[in-house]
């Protein structure tokens, strides 16, 4: 579809006067990842900067060890997810961006996942949050796949 189409349907529906509702809540959906991203990345500078200072010396060096295991992680993927997310609002194919929107979320869960149960063992002590971790990394894993997916999506 040419550039001048879309603007013709463009002007069609907002003649209809249901253009303006539709795009917002597209923008939505595929700017929730960018948020995320912008989210996880502060979060990433604060559980640091309050781990490096408040915790290090109370903590228990096996467990100090899984919160930077995690927090290297954490970091690493936000970064990965803000580039995913700003690529699936880049790209013109919309098959690709969803295959990339389904990176990001894979990649978001896996933060979660992984990052969340080391976080957890190492503020609570609790072991049993270690065994839900290798599922995060599963997911880590699943979202880089899902963006070579993504790469591998043809033209509408």
């Amino acid at each position: 579809m040419s550039e001048h189409d879309r603007m013709q349907n463009l002007l069609v529906d907002l003649d209809k006067g249901n253009s303006f509702q539709r795009t917002s809540t597209q923008m939505k959906k595929q700017t929730v990842l960018l948020f995320a991203a912008g989210l996880l990345g502060f979060l990433s500078v604060l559980l640091g900067a309050s781990g490096k200072h408040a915790l290090k010396d109370q903590m228990d060096t096996e467990f100090y060890s899984g919160f930077e295991t995690g927090l290297r992680y954490h970091q690493i993927h936000a970064v990965a997810l803000l580039s995913i997310a700003i690529g699936s609002l880049a790209v013109k194919n919309p098959k690709q961006a969803g295959q990339l929107r389904l990176a990001g979320y894979l990649i978001l869960a896996g933060i979660l996942v992984f990052c969340g149960s080391l976080y957890g063992l190492a503020f609570s002590g609790n072991m049993s949050l270690g065994k839900i971790t290798p599922a995060g990394g599963f997911l880590f894993m699943l979202g880089w796949l899902g963006v070579c997916r993504a790469s591998l999506c043809s033209e509408p």
